[in-house]
């Protein structure tokens, strides 16, 4: 397994003695998913929390009209879930699946509430962790309401670096909410 990407990130807010690492990867679970696979369908209950340590997922949704809406892609080493589904334990109304094989160590919110009792250190990171998440979704909504598509598209080869040659223009272009056409005129000035 490949922990150490776990213990790595985790290390970057707090220091853990083996023995307390050991004791928080004792509450994960390793799950391993194919290509193409939904690991959470909108309308189930989220689970869990996806550590992503080898892969790639994203999170959709779907309009009333049935277009299809990237949220968030999931890479190496970033963490995965419908938040408010998940921490609320209500029915998802996203639908997380994955773009490659991947390989995760998943967390229930129970495992995370212990963790964050049992270890006050966790507490700290998973804050740490929710407020630099919540941060991203922020700067995320401001790109869009202030920016245009070619300053989304530079935004997006920052946060994802790599992901433009792992998934289809299509999936860049629903992620940035501009047409396929309108991608690759950005594309293009960029060679």
């Amino acid at each position: 397994m490949n922990e150490h990407h776990l213990r790595k990130q985790i290390e970057e807010i707090v220091k853990l003695t083996d023995d307390e690492f050991d004791f928080v990867l004792g509450h994960f679970q390793k799950r391993i998913f194919k290509k193409h696979q939904i690991v959470l369908h909108e309308g189930d209950y989220a689970q869990f929390d996806f550590f992503v340590v080898n892969g790639l997922m994203r999170v959709t949704r779907l309009d009333s009209n049935g277009k299809e809406h990237i949220l968030q892609f999931g890479m190496e080493n970033w963490w995965v879930t419908d938040a408010e589904a998940f921490h609320n334990k209500t029915k998802s109304t996203l639908t997380v699946d994955c773009l490659e094989d991947t390989e995760t160590l998943s967390l229930t919110l129970e495992d995370k509430e212990k963790l964050s009792n049992e270890l006050p250190k966790m507490q700290t990171f998973f804050l740490k962790k929710t407020t630099n998440g919540y941060i991203a979704l922020q700067k995320r909504i401001l790109c869009f309401l202030s920016s245009n598509a070619k300053d989304r598209y530079h935004n997006l080869l920052t946060i994802y670096p790599g992901l433009i040659q792992r998934v289809p223009k299509s999936m860049i272009a629903s992620y940035l909410g501009v047409t396929r056409e309108t991608l690759s005129r950005l594309t293009k000035m960029e060679i």
